[in-house]
């Protein structure tokens, strides 16, 4: 008898504690908002080739010289290195610029699109 109003207690004391089963964050089950389309359209977008892993290259995508992406590896793909050239790097970047204008949030770049512009095989 005496293990029953144990566990009765223990029952009572766990599913009283506040917030018990909820999210240790106030608004985690939120949906993550991103910008309107058009919201970049007007602004000053740059970017910058920095050096990733293993002497490769990736990018960082400023709006109004502010960093709104940092890409320290190849979009998309496992691992930590980046392109094998700045060029590449660059082509890349240059796309999600005109995305990002264009209205496309989050500016995804696919293995395909990347393949297109000869960025990667």
């Amino acid at each position: 008898m005496n293990t029953k109003i144990l566990h009765l207690a223990l029952f009572i004391m766990l599913f009283s504690v506040k917030g018990f089963g909820q999210s240790a964050k106030p608004g985690a089950n939120q949906e993550t908002k991103f910008p309107e389309s058009g919201a970049y359209a007007k602004s000053n977008m740059t970017y910058k080739i920095i050096d990733a892993a293993n002497k490769t290259f990736c990018y960082d995508i400023f709006v109004d010289g502010k960093l709104m992406i940092h890409q320290p590896s190849i979009p998309g793909l496992a691992g930590n290195e980046g392109f094998k050239t700045k060029e590449s790097a660059e082509k890349v970047a240059q796309l999600v610029v005109k995305k990002i204008k264009a209205g496309e949030m989050p500016p995804t770049v696919t293995k395909e699109e990347m393949q297109k512009l000869k960025a990667f095989k």
